[in-house]
């Protein structure tokens, strides 16, 4: 998922109750989805945003149509199909795509590959024609790709901006960075680095790190086939969002972690901790010091993650 810094306890009413005052406008491609849904739910409670534009294939104009009775500032548009796309993200400052089938129990995020890889192309693609400038936010399974895909496809239009695209999002749960990808093993918690500062016998650290790692499979299998970790993706979304736009607002010191263009290690892209500033990605803050047991995990999920990137590239590379 969007791998982030995590804080235990932390209140999304911390942007919900901002005092600054923003004129946004912010999409939601999915919007009619089991994570569109609450995600668009959260982004009209925010003052940071003035227009929030809801994207699907079916469904949007009765979730703006309701999400419009709520009473804050934030104006809801509804666009459905692919001919109201371009509408639906003419002039937007942050682009939020969760959109994209979701997993079900025996699937891994891979197996989700060859639809939501269409997806995001084709969303990317009407970004770049429509909101060059734009932060655009991935939810999209599997990110470990998607992230490329998103990224091939806006330098094919020759607008990319690293430092304006970002992927994997997840729930605040730790007080402890999440760097590496989105995926099994390359989701990397580096509890070293948690603060306060906390210390576990190695059987227990393994199988904390085991746990976070399949924490999303963990939520798939507890829903039977019913969906996946929908409710915790869109707070987290959200999350993102609100610190991207506090950030784009002024706001210093706002860091998260997201799956990024870098150089901090030898995979295209990884996920470490980011300082956000007004233009996106303000400085990559990187892996900070390791324990040997993270230096292994890293070292571990390298493989698997090159893979992931690759698969991606050269889908979006041989789009006709």
């Amino acid at each position: 998922m969007f791998s982030r810094v995590a804080r235990p306890g932390l209140k999304l009413t911390r942007n919900l109750s901002t005092s600054s005052q923003n004129n946004a406008k912010v999409a939601v491609l999915g919007a009619a989805g089991g994570i569109g849904q609450p995600l668009s739910l959260l982004l009209k409670n925010s003052p940071l945003v003035s227009q929030l534009s809801l994207y699907d294939i079916a469904h949007t104009p009765g979730v703006a149509a309701d999400l419009s009775h709520i009473e804050t500032r934030a104006q809801v548009s509804g666009h459905i199909g692919p001919d109201q796309l371009g509408a639906a993200l003419k002039g937007c400052d942050v682009v939020v795509i969760p959109a994209g089938v979701p997993r079900k129990p025996g699937m891994t995020r891979d197996d989700l590959f060859n639809t939501n890889a269409s997806i995001v192309a084709t969303l990317t693609d009407a970004c770049a024609r429509n909101c060059p400038e734009a932060m655009i936010c991935v939810i999209s399974n599997p990110v470990n790709s998607t992230i490329p895909i998103a990224s091939e496809v806006l330098k094919k239009h020759g607008v990319y901006n690293p430092n304006r695209v970002f992927g994997g999002l997840d729930p605040a749960r730790v007080n402890v960075p999440v760097v590496g990808g989105h995926a099994g093993k390359t989701i990397i918690p580096l509890i070293s680095q948690c603060t306060p500062k906390v210390e576990f016998p190695m059987d227990t650290l393994t199988a904390l790190t085991g746990r976070i790692q399949e924490a999303g499979t963990e939520v798939v299998k507890a829903k039977a086939g019913a969906g996946s970790a929908t409710l915790s993706m869109a707070y987290a979304g959200a999350r993102f969002t609100f610190s991207l736009l506090d950030a784009m607002n002024g706001k210093e010191g706002v860091v998260e972690c997201s799956f990024v263009r870098s150089e901090e290690t030898e995979c295209k892209y990884f996920s470490t901790p980011l300082l956000l500033g007004k233009h996106g990605i303000e400085k990559n803050l990187g892996l900070g010091k390791l324990s040997a047991f993270e230096e292994k995990l890293v070292a571990d999920a390298m493989a698997e993650l090159k893979g992931s990137i690759k698969k991606g590239e050269d889908f979006a590379l041989n789009m006709k």
